[in-house]
Order: structure tokens, then C-alpha cells, then sequence
């Protein structure tokens, strides 16, 4: 399980810079759409692949 957490962890961390370094704001006519849009399946990738280790472990341990 500590592996799955930090796998997540360093994930959304990760997203966290990418969308701090990426932040169309500066530009003249930003597309918020488009930026957020990345940001938020960006996120819901995270939780699938969390979603997907956890089922993972869990069959992993019921046939030990």
C-alpha cells in the first residue's frame, strides 16, 4: 500500500508543477478551457491508475 501512495504522491505532485509551469495566464487570450480541461483527465489518469493498483494488490493478496 506505501507504494501505491507514493506512487500517487509523486503523481500529483508532478501535475502540480507541470500546471504551475504551464499556466496560460501570461499569454494575451489564454484558452482556460483547453488548460483545464488537460489538468482535469490528467487527474482522473492518476485515480484510474490508483483505482487499478489497488485491484491489482488486492487480487495479488487473495491468491497468497
Amino acid at each position: 500500500m506505501k507504494k501505491i501512495n507514493i506512487t500517487t504522491g509523486v503523481l500529483l505532485i508532478y501535475l502540480i508543477v507541470m500546471s504551475v509551469w504551464g499556466w496560460p495566464g501570461k499569454q494575451p487570450d489564454p484558452d482556460w478551457v483547453q488548460y483545464f480541461s488537460v489538468m482535469g483527465v490528467s487527474l482522473f489518469v492518476i485515480f484510474l491508475l490508483r483505482f487499478v493498483q489497488l485491484k491489482r494488490k488486492k487480487m495479488r493478496d487473495k491468491l497468497e
